[in-house]
C-alpha cells in the first residue's frame, strides 16, 4: 500500500499495472538504447503508447529484446515503493527534466525494486507480480521518434 501523502496533485487516474509497466519500459529503453525516458505517453488500461527519441530505427530484434527484458523485470517480483525526498536530494537520483515549473519542494519518488527510480505522482502496483505479461503490439519509427504500442495480458 502506498503512503497517502500528496506532494503534488494531478487529474489522471492511472491503471496501476499499466503505469508501473511504463516505468519498467522507460528504464529498459534507457538501458538498452541510451535514450531518455518517454517524451510522450498515453497510458490506458487496454493498450498504451510511449514515444522515444532515437537516432535510428532499432529494428525487430532489438524490440523483441525490449519485450523480453520488461517481462524479465516483471518476473523478478520486485517491490514497488514510494519515498518522499527534497528536490535537492532527488536531483542526483532521478531525471527532473519533465517536472512542471511549479512542482513543490518535496518530490514523490517511485522505485521498482533496484531497477528504476522516477519522480512520479501516479498510482502503481505494490509488486511487479501484479502486472501480468507485457506485450509489444507494434511500433513505428519516423523523424527520430520511435512509438511503441503495448498491452498487458
Amino acid at each position: 500500500m502506498e503512503p497517502q501523502m500528496v506532494s503534488n496533485e494531478h487529474n489522471k487516474d492511472e491503471y496501476p499495472p499499466m503505469h508501473t509497466a511504463e516505468h519498467i519500459l522507460n528504464q529498459t529503453m534507457v538501458r538498452l538504447f541510451g535514450c531518455g525516458r518517454s517524451r510522450n505517453a498515453h497510458i490506458e488500461r487496454k493498450k498504451s503508447k510511449c514515444d522515444y527519441l532515437l537516432g535510428s530505427d532499432p529494428g525487430p530484434e532489438a524490440l523483441a529484446e525490449v519485450e523480453k527484458c520488461v517481462n524479465e523485470v516483471i518476473d523478478r517480483r520486485l517491490p514497488v515503493t514510494v519515498e518522499f525526498l527534497r528536490r535537492e536530494e532527488a536531483e542526483g537520483l532521478v531525471d527532473l527534466g519533465k517536472l512542471p515549473a511549479d512542482v513543490g519542494e518535496t518530490l514523490r519518488i517511485v522505485r521498482v525494486g533496484d531497477y528504476d527510480a522516477c519522480a512520479c505522482i501516479g498510482r502503481h502496483v505494490s509488486n511487479t507480480s501484479e502486472i501480468g505479461r507485457f506485450r509489444l503490439l507494434n511500433c513505428d519509427y519516423a523523424d527520430g521518434r520511435l512509438r511503441l504500442r503495448f498491452k498487458l495480458e
